[in-house]
């Protein structure tokens, strides 16, 4: 049995809740995790989304900012919220899907929402900036994000907000200041994958040394144009799972679509 799973910063998702049926309905991933709700949990727009085939929502929001969420036409056995740095943030979910939605085992889907940082990248300068790098440190220390013991089946996806590798970004020597592919935050996420042992999936299709992007500025004149990207969105799996990725698409072509988000979908594909 295959699972697909969409993650996307879909930029409001009221704002762009018709875009977000355009994806389920060409699409059809199984699982859609979103970010960047900005939507409080009692405005979230579930009879649209039910209608787009997904009867199951975790959902953890706030108004205005921020916000993350799951979209699944399976059930799930279990959803969990992760606070951060005790500002009440809703930048995490989590959900485990297991033999209600058909697995063969227990599957725990990850979604994250890692703050951007602000323009400075200095901590002492920069609240943002300290508050990412103090967000990073947090998750590498949450033991629920070390699915080292043989067996278990992880998935982290979201807007990590970090593109890490050279080719993640359009000019590595101009974006070493900028914040999202400064060292620094480089350092974190890399610390933060090998705690887990977590497996990069995107570059498992898409070889480091090809550039590889998910996000282009509003401040683009002309995004496609210019296409000065970064990889801010990604897709980990577990030691146990990265084996049963088969396929993977970075939906390039929504960020072209009408009122888009300035992230694209990206779909990853596992026997489950």
């Amino acid at each position: 049995m295959s699972l697909t799973i969409a993650t996307w910063n879909i930029n409001s998702v009221r704002l762009r809740i018709e875009l977000l049926g355009q994806l389920a309905q060409r699409f059809q991933p199984d699982v859609i995790c979103l970010q960047e709700t900005k939507c409080p949990d009692d405005r979230f727009p579930l009879k649209d989304i039910g209608k787009f085939g997904y009867p199951h929502v975790a959902i953890n929001g706030q108004k205005g900012y921020h916000g993350v969420a799951v979209l699944s036409k399976r059930p799930f056995d279990d959803v969990t919220r992760q606070g951060f740095c005790d500002m009440g943030d809703a930048r995490h979910i989590a959900v485990t899907l297991g033999a209600a939605a058909g697995l063969s085992a227990p599957l725990t889907v990850h979604n994250f929402y890692i703050p951007a940082g602000g323009d400075i990248p200095d901590p002492e300068q920069n609240p943002k900036f300290r508050h990412k790098l103090a967000f990073l440190d947090e998750a590498i220390a949450w033991e629920a994000l070390h699915p080292t013991v043989p067996g278990t089946r992880s998935i982290l996806v979201g807007d990590l907000n970090i593109a890490p590798l050279d080719t993640d970004v359009w000019s590595h020597k101009q974006l070493l200041d900028v914040v999202s592919h400064t060292p620094v935050e480089v350092e974190r996420l890399t610390r933060l994958q090998a705690t887990g042992r977590w497996v990069d999936v995107m570059r498992r299709f898409v070889p480091p040394q090809e550039k590889l992007y998910t996000w282009w500025s509003y401040r683009a004149a002309d995004w496609q144009a210019s296409n000065r990207g970064r990889r801010l969105d990604h897709v980990w799996a577990s030691p146990d799972l990265a084996p049963a990725a088969t396929g993977l698409t970075v939906l390039t072509e929504a960020r072209g679509w009408e009122r888009p988000s300035d992230h694209v979908p990206v779909l990853a594909t596992f026997d489950a």
